[in-house]
């Protein structure tokens, strides 16, 4: 069964969720802050966190930062106002998705599906028999510019074979990346393929994750080699790829 952790100090918010969250099946726990949270966590493995910005004592924010040091476990972040500056902070501290208060639980589990689906925790209740993409193939990596990307088991390996950690969202976007290469992508297109919703107006998700990969594999990430920005169209990854085994 699939383990969510709710971390909110709304009472009523994590009634509400845990309530609708194990009427879909889900087993559910729910803490009120840090300590609490960190107690949690301890105690028994979750497979998502869905954390509050707002919380006493130590903010989400710190928590976020400290979840993305030392644990893989994906994260949704509530944010009280939904401001672009909220969201921006969150995914820079390494959230997979954000939602903003008031919500809709169905958006939420919505959410909740597809960074599961994304992190392979869970797999797609309604998913077709379709052919998978070369990419998605069991035992399948991308090889490009010395780099390695692993997509069974979401490993990137560095040109000098250091492992670099990735959230699930940075995966998602590399993948976008490496299927379409030398390929002008808009920001509604990379967040169509890597989170599969379609941006607001001012939505900067798109920037914030081409920024943390940027950091991560590029030598410099303000003139970076690999993820181009094309002025007025988007972003571009400029190298050639090959498939291989492992």
């Amino acid at each position: 069964m699939t383990r969510i952790l709710i971390v909110d100090d709304d009472a009523e918010i994590c009634s509400l969720v845990s309530q609708v969250l194990t009427t879909q099946g889900y087993e559910v726990n729910s803490v009120g802050d840090g300590r609490a949270m960190r107690a949690a966590l301890t105690a028994e493995p979750f497979d998502l966190i869905i954390l509050d910005l707002m919380l006493p004592g130590e903010d989400g924010l710190s928590l976020c930062r400290h979840l993305h040091a030392t644990t893989v476990t994906p994260i949704i972040m509530l944010t009280a106002m939904g401001t672009e500056i909220d969201r921006v902070a969150g995914l820079e501290t390494g959230a997979d998705d954000y939602l903003a208060k008031p919500f809709s639980t169905r958006e939420l589990l919505a959410r909740i599906r597809a960074v599961l689906r994304r992190t392979g925790a869970f797999p797609p209740r309604t998913a077709r028999p379709e052919d998978p993409e070369p990419g998605d193939r069991p035992g399948r990596t991308f090889l490009f510019s010395g780099w390695t990307l692993d997509t069974t088991r979401r490993r990137l390996t560095s040109p000098d074979g250091v492992l670099v950690e990735v959230t699930s969202g940075e995966f998602d976007l590399l993948m976008a990346f490496l299927k379409h290469p030398n390929q002008v992508l808009s920001r509604d297109q990379l967040l169509d393929l890597a989170r599969g919703r379609v941006s607001g107006p001012f939505d900067r998700t798109i920037d914030v994750q081409v920024g943390r990969l940027r950091r991560k594999m590029e030598n410099d990430p303000k003139a970076p080699d690999l993820f181009k920005t094309v002025r007025g169209g988007g972003y571009i990854l400029t190298t050639d790829i090959r498939m291989g085994c492992r």
